[in-house]
């Protein structure tokens, strides 16, 4: 069992800040800085100082707080070869590993939102932090890269351990999940997740964390190969990658 202790806040409209703290090291990482007063005072509140800075992709609202959260910290910040994200002092790519907080954390590149995407993946925890490639219920809109690259993406996170949780970027799950009941309709395991979703937003609670085999059974994006989606789509003879492709299309469209 990890002793990894983990708190989840709001930050901005919708975004989610995550911090991971090692009672036995010292150690607080943070995962993406998108509001530095929502990160400062979670800091304070659990009494934790932050020790490094785990950063996914360049999009304004993952990285706006850096500069404010470093010079108030001091902490180290890792992440992708992007001249885009400042105050970055150690460049990962995909399949290098950190040992930090205790565990060994796997960096995998998850191209398709955008180009630089790195998902970090706490082993021993068996935690992963998907920022806006997947969401409960949903994967991100594809700004940068192609649908291809995407679904190859989200096959490496779908081959990690089920029992996986997932933190994702944003509170998206309510748009999500109804959005997948008209995907995957005979889906009963969906179907009682949207009531439960819907409970939760009523109350103002949060629905993430998520675990891969929960996403597994009741998101369409994971889901290409499902029979029953692909006859709800007309897309019986089409590859998987297709077939997401497609979800994809819809849910832009809205």
């Amino acid at each position: 069992m990890s002793n990894l202790q983990i708190r989840q806040f709001n930050c901005l409209e919708d975004n989610f800040g995550v911090l991971v703290h090692d009672p036995a090291s010292g150690e607080t990482l943070c995962i993406d800085a998108p509001d530095a007063s929502a990160i400062l005072s979670a800091l304070s509140t659990n009494g934790w100082k932050l020790t490094h800075l785990l950063v996914t992709h360049h999009h304004v609202d993952h990285v706006q707080g850096i500069a404010e959260v470093k010079a108030a910290t001091g902490c180290q910040v890792i992440g992708p070869d992007n001249a885009a994200i400042e105050g970055i002092d150690k460049v990962v790519r995909d399949g290098d590993a950190l040992q930090l907080a205790g565990d060994r954390i796997e960096v995998i590149a998850t191209p398709g939102h955008t180009l630089d995407m790195l998902n970090y993946h706490f082993t021993h925890a068996q935690i992963v932090f998907t920022a806006d490639t997947l969401f409960a219920m949903g994967c991100g809109r594809i700004f940068e890269g192609t649908p291809a690259q995407m679904w190859q993406s989200l096959q490496k996170l779908a081959a990690l351990p089920p029992q996986t949780r997932i933190y994702c970027g944003h509170e998206y799950t309510l748009s999500n999940a109804r959005f997948s009941v008209k995907i995957d309709p005979e889906n009963q395991a969906l179907a009682r997740r949207l009531t439960e979703v819907e409970a939760l937003r009523a109350q103002g609670k949060p629905t993430l964390p998520t675990t891969l085999a929960l996403e597994l059974e009741t998101n369409p994006f994971l889901r290409a190969s499902d029979p029953a989606i692909r006859r709800n789509l007309g897309m019986q003879n089409a590859s998987d990658a297709e077939v997401f492709a497609e979800i994809r299309e819809r849910k832009n469209r809205g």
